[in-house]
C-alpha cells in the first residue's frame, strides 16, 4: 500500500432514536458515505483519505459498534435501522444528494436507505451485499448460520469463524483464523464481535430487499463486485441482486473487503464508476 497522508477528520456525534452515533466528515466537495456494517470509521479511514482529495467523505460506526453505543446493547442492528441512521446522518449534514458506496452488511443498509429515502441518493454502490434470501440455498444457508451463531454463544470463538468463512466460502491460509480470533484480543473488538453475531449477521443476511422500490431507482444503482471473489457467497447473491434489477455487475478489484485491503487499487475503480453517467 502506497503511504498517503491522512485527511485530517472532523470527528463528531449525532444523537439518534435509540443510540448516539460517531462519525467523521473528510474533504470538501461532492459527498460520499462509505458505510459499513459491521465494519465501522476505521475499516475505510485508508481510501477516505485517497478520496477526500477531491470530495467530501463521510464515514461512520454503525450503531452498537465501536464508538456508536446504544441506549439498550440488546437492540438487533437491522438494515432498516442502520438506514435510518444514515438518512439522519446525510441529513444533519444537509449532503443529499450523495453516492454511497455500502461493503457487505454496509452493502444491504445502502439498499434499504436507498429504499426509504430515495431522494439522498445520487448513485448507490452496492458492493457484495451478503442477500441470502434472493438464493434458491437460502433455507440451507440460514441453517447454517443458526449454527455459526450457536457455535459462537458456546464459546467457540474461532469454530464459529471457521464455519462462518466455509459458508461464504472463502478461504484462507492455515493458521489465519487462531492468529485472528484466538487469544488475547482487544475488548471493543470482542464487544463488536459479539454484536455481530448476537444481534447483526441474522436480519442483514436475511433481509428481503423490496426489489419494486429498488427497480425504481436502478439507474442509480450499481452492483458490485470484488474480482477475487468469483464463486463466494456474497459474489453469488451480488449476481442474484443485478439480475432482478436487470442490471450488470461492476468488478472492483480484490475481494470482498478490496476497498480496505488494496485501497490504491480499488480507488481508481471507484472514481471510474462516479464518473459514469
Amino acid at each position: 500500500m502506497t503511504a498517503t497522508p491522512s485527511a485530517p477528520a472532523t470527528v463528531r456525534t449525532l444523537d439518534v432514536p435509540g443510540a448516539r452515533l460517531h462519525y467523521e466528515v473528510r474533504g470538501q466537495g461532492p459527498v460520499v458515505a462509505l458505510v459499513g456494517a459491521p465494519m465501522g470509521a476505521d475499516a475505510f479511514a485508508p481510501l477516505a483519505d485517497r478520496l477526500a482529495t477531491d470530495h467530501t467523505v463521510l464515514t461512520t460506526d454503525p450503531r452498537g459498534i465501536g464508538r456508536s453505543p446504544l441506549d439498550d446493547p440488546e437492540q438487533d442492528s437491522t438494515p432498516a435501522l442502520r438506514a435510518d441512521d444514515l438518512h439522519r446522518l446525510l441529513a444533519h449534514l444537509d449532503a443529499g444528494p450523495a453516492v454511497v458506496l455500502g461493503s457487505s452488511g454496509g452493502a444491504v443498509t445502502a439498499l434499504a436507505h436507498a429504499q426509504a429515502h430515495p431522494e439522498q441518493i445520487r448513485t448507490v454502490i452496492a458492493h457484495e451485499p451478503p442477500l441470502e434470501a434472493l438464493l434458491d440455498d437460502r433455507d440451507a444457508l440460514a441453517a447454517r448460520t443458526d449454527d455459526i451463531i450457536a457455535t459462537y454463544l458456546a464459546g467457540d470463538v474461532v469454530g464459529a469463524w471457521r464455519t462462518f468463512m466455509e459458508k461464504a466460502e472463502i478461504t484462507l491460509p492455515e493458521g489465519v483464523l487462531e492468529k485472528m480470533f484466538g487469544g488475547d484480543r482487544d475488548p471493543r473488538q470482542l464487544a463488536d464481535e459479539r454484536r455481530f453475531f448476537a444481534h447483526e449477521i441474522i436480519p442483514t443476511t436475511r433481509w428481503e430487499p423490496d426489489l419494486t422500490a429498488l427497480r425504481a431507482v436502478a439507474d442509480r444503482l450499481v452492483v458490485g463486485i470484488g474480482a477475487d471473489s468469483a464463486g463466494q457467497l456474497c459474489d453469488r447473491a451480488s449476481r442474484a441482486l443485478a439480475t432482478a434489477l436487470g442490471t450488470e455487475p461492476v468488478l472492483f478489484p480484490g475481494g470482498h473487503t478490496g476497498f480496505a485491503d488494496a485501497p490504491d487499487t480499488f480507488l481508481p475503480r471507484l472514481r471510474e464508476v462516479l464518473r459514469t453517467p
